[in-house]
């Protein structure tokens, strides 16, 4: 699946939050991006505020719109809370999942070790960054992985972990299907639900 290769301090600046977990790094977060810097914002109308929310939320997982789409298509379909739904299936994609483990510092990096195969669920490779994990699955890192300085140091880490996770040394487990209060990040998924359903 394709991914935005661009510059990522721009799309953090527009949307007014650190979306890849840059911290320090990131400069002039509350100056949007562009030529006309801080006179180019507006006071924004219903619709604005759900395209920014939908794209926040987009960026934040590292999808494009297609698949984002696709994502929202089966929330609808599903039973119950379509916006739980959808920031479920999100949670539970494999790259994030490794992120919420704490195995690697951000989600970007999540990806990348899922897809050079450095990540097992239940015992076999998997390196596909969007596989729906499900209650009571595993997930351990390769023994290669252990030479990747960034995962040797998160690994060693105490880091705080979703209720619906949980993680011994390089290994973690699904304990249950997440839902909207293990989202750490400040999510209105009622205004992507309500820009999709126009």
């Amino acid at each position: 699946m394709a991914r935005y290769t661009g510059p990522k301090d721009r799309l953090s600046r527009r949307e007014g939050y650190d979306l890849f977990g840059k911290g320090v790094k990131l400069t002039r977060l509350t100056v949007p991006p562009g030529v006309h810097g801080p006179r180019g914002t507006r006071k924004g109308s219903q619709y604005g505020r759900q395209l920014r929310e939908k794209q926040k939320v987009k960026r934040l997982y590292g999808l494009l719109e297609r698949q984002f789409k696709g994502y929202v298509d089966k929330a609808l379909k599903s039973k119950g809370n379509t916006g739980e739904a959808l920031l479920s299936m999100l949670e539970r994609r494999l790259d994030n999942t490794v992120f919420r483990l704490g195995f690697v510092p951000t989600r970007p990096s999540a990806r990348q070790l899922v897809s050079h195969r450095h990540v097992l669920v239940n015992g076999k490779i998997v390196n596909i960054p969007s596989y729906q994990m499900k209650k009571g699955d595993t997930l351990t890192l390769s023994s290669k992985s252990f030479n990747i300085p960034a995962v040797k140091k998160t690994v060693d880490e105490e880091l705080k972990i979703p209720e619906w996770l949980t993680r011994k040394g390089p290994a973690g487990k699904v304990n249950s299907i997440p839902k909207k209060d293990d989202v750490l990040e400040p999510i209105s998924e009622q205004d992507i639900v309500e820009f999709y359903s126009r």
